[in-house]
């Protein structure tokens, strides 16, 4: 039978004060909200051969001392906004579980993220970092690290791993400072004149773009075509989460990039809004493409959230794939320039347009390695071949709230990539959420024969066998 028990690790850091959250916190805050999840993320790893107790101890020290997010508590007045507190040194408990012979300690790390993972996070008491050690015999053989989003973005989950692998193996030292803009100065830029003339242009171009939106994108759907036919009379619970792993994506994508002259994310969000066109006859793309702001200075490398979501719309009526690359590469660039904003102000502006004005469709391209890389050409057999080999899964069905439509696409085993597609079924029905998957496989497999030549709306959408 398994032991477990705290180790208690103490910590003192730099940097304490109380503010404002920053626009990513915020960002993130309203998700929370909304989704009703703290957003966990986070995962198990194998323990490295000859690792201790006291390394893990010591890397958890080192992180939370290096980094304010992860030493900060929430003040949430009634009626009030969210606001930060960042402690300057503390405790934190890191979990051990002894796990008795002949019990896996792989399955056992498993069950301690689930329960990490499904466990209520309260941000005002708890320190938002969960981490455990399985050993077996004394041996560390796996670790849990599961983290509330407010405390990084992907890109700052890389940024602590660097951290980590940097740091000198005899003192533990850091290989550099931590970087300068970690959230209460970030926040403090915001509120200054530069940080208010940023907020003001955005939401000028945000509101230019949302006269320019056709309303009701979404329509209600009626229970006769909200059923996936095998999957019952109706829909309950409500939101869908499902997974399209395709080999054959990289591959179109690299062909396309090296045929187009251009990386890879607008060709990804083109086959999106080509998928959506074919599915709803309307040619103009609109979505809130995920934008990570750390191209800005002082936020390249801090673990923190600065992702916002910028502001994508596209009227591909009449093009071709590789004109209408071109156009959405266009307006992805003003999306990426005008990401960077209050969005408690920018939600004020959206409520403005009324009930009618549906901007609830997200993408968020996640890939960490081979965004912008073109290569050979591969012939439509090859990718037909790899696109044998894809195949799509459900993986969630839940109460918990997802927005409308959310396209994830992310790097999967074997230099695949995943499509995951969330949606909120009472507006977009299971056999569309699959459509989305197969249907942005198909479009770039056939947009990688001749690019110029492809129309947009020129074949239906498949929701896969």
């Amino acid at each position: 039978m398994s032991h477990e028990w705290r180790l208690a690790v103490t910590f003192a850091g730099e940097g304490a004060g109380e503010g404002g959250l920053t626009w990513g916190q915020q960002e993130i805050w309203s998700a929370m909200c909304r989704q009703e999840t703290w957003l966990p993320i986070g995962g198990t790893l194998p323990a490295p051969p000859g690792s201790t107790l006291e390394d893990f101890a010591g890397e958890l020290r080192f992180l939370v001392e290096r980094h304010q997010t992860m030493r900060t508590l929430l003040e949430l007045p009634d009626g009030g906004r969210a606001r930060q507190v960042v402690h300057n040194r503390g405790e934190i408990g890191m979990t051990v579980v002894d796990v008795a012979p002949g019990d896996d300690p792989a399955a056992e790390a498993e069950r301690i993220r689930q329960r990490f993972w499904t466990t209520p996070y309260d941000a005002r008491r708890e320190w938002p970092v969960r981490m455990a050690v399985v050993r077996l015999g004394g041996v560390p053989t796996h670790t849990v690290a599961v983290f509330c989003h407010l405390v990084m973005d992907a890109f700052g989950g890389a940024a602590m791993m660097t951290d980590l692998a940097g740091r000198d193996p005899d003192t533990g030292a850091a290989a550099a400072p931590p970087p300068a803009m970690q959230p209460l100065e970030q926040a403090r830029w915001q509120a200054s004149p530069a940080g208010l003339r940023q907020h003001e242009l955005a939401l000028r171009h945000w509101d230019k773009l949302l006269r320019t939106v056709p309303p009701r994108r979404f329509p209600v759907l009626d229970d006769t075509h909200a059923v996936e036919p095998g999957d019952g009379d109706e829909q309950a619970p409500r939101y869908w989460e499902g997974e399209y792993v395709s080999p054959a994506l990289p591959l179109a994508l690299r062909t396309l990039a090296g045929a187009l002259a251009v990386d890879t994310s607008p060709i990804l969000l083109t086959a999106l809004f080509a998928t959506l066109g074919r599915l709803t006859g309307d040619p103009v793309g609109v979505a809130q493409v995920v934008v990570s702001n750390r191209f800005r200075p002082g936020l390249a490398d801090v673990v923190a959230p600065v992702n916002q979501t910028g502001l994508c719309v596209a009227d591909l009526a009449g093009l071709t794939f590789a004109e209408a690359v071109g156009t959405v590469r266009r307006a992805m660039m003003g999306a990426y320039k005008y990401a960077y904003y209050n969005p408690l102000a920018l939600d004020e502006l959206i409520a403005s347009f009324g009930d009618d004005l549906d901007i609830a469709c997200f993408f968020n391209d996640r890939r960490l390695a081979g965004r912008d890389e073109p290569g050979d050409p591969v012939d439509a057999a090859g990718l037909d071949e790899a696109a044998a080999r894809s195949g799509f899964r459900w993986s969630r069905r839940l109460d918990e709230p997802f927005e409308r439509l959310f396209v994830h696409v992310e790097d999967a085993r074997d230099g695949a990539l995943m499509i995951t597609v969330c949606a909120d079924t009472r507006y977009v029905p299971p056999r569309v959420i699959r459509a989305v998957a197969y249907g942005m496989e198909a479009v770039l497999i056939e947009a990688a024969s001749d690019p110029a030549t492809m129309a947009l709306t020129a074949a239906p959408v498949s929701a896969g066998p």
